[in-house]
């Protein structure tokens, strides 16, 4: 029962992040100077997450998680674009304002589909290797390595999709970067909680195996 509930608690969190995240991110907004997608914040969340799912699930499982949150992001989006095209009802009057937020959504989901496919699978990719080859290796090195290369590509990927043609390049790089910068801070923050979860003792070997 605690290991079912420990499987539903991080996937939850791990769609709920992806969720939250494809919808705040077509507010820019400024922080120290640098603008960022309102949703950098929680969506850096989504990386370590993906490890804590790693550590304990292995990673053929962590990859189905990956694939599925990808599944309910463009179901989500096409639900968004049914109820953009709905008529809206004679008395309300801001079908403007939510088709300007909404209806952006859409393109913002497959930057974000695009971006979270590819640099969260390398992530993945990543992590296994690490553990394979430094298994005595302190476990949050594991996050900072894997993360430090799979962040980096994420930001450009989804930048450049989700804002491209939008906005000045010089802006647009701007934006990559302070999404880079961003994320790499609430990575070192978010380490901990890698070792909130045990380790699944037999998914080294499984992989292996295959």
């Amino acid at each position: 029962m605690k290991k079912t509930n420990l499987v539903i608690t991080i996937t939850a969190a791990y769609l709920l992040c992806q969720i939250i995240a494809d919808v705040t991110a077509v507010k820019m907004v400024s922080l120290f100077g640098l603008a960022v997608p309102a949703a950098v914040f929680i969506y850096a969340l989504t990386f370590t997450i993906r490890d804590v799912a790693h550590k304990q699930l292995g990673k053929k499982a962590t990859v189905h998680l990956i694939i599925t949150a990808g599944i309910v992001n463009v179901l989500m989006a096409l639900y968004f674009m049914f109820t953009v095209a709905l008529k809206p009802a004679g008395f309300w009057g801001n079908q403007e304002a939510y088709a300007m937020i909404i209806g952006v959504v859409p393109r913002v989901v497959t930057a974000s589909i695009l971006a979270e496919v590819a640099s969260e699978l390398i992530d993945t990719e990543i992590y296994q290797r690490w553990i394979e080859r430094f298994p005595n290796a302190p476990q949050w090195s594991r996050v900072l390595v894997s993360n430090g290369i799979s962040l980096p590509i994420d930001s450009v990927i989804f930048v450049g999709i989700a804002f491209f043609g939008t906005m000045p390049i010089n802006a647009l790089i701007s934006v990559m970067v302070g999404q880079i910068i961003v994320k790499a801070v609430i990575t070192i923050i978010s380490i901990p909680m890698i070792y909130l979860v045990p380790t699944k003792k037999v998914y080294v070997e499984d992989e292996l195996a295959d």
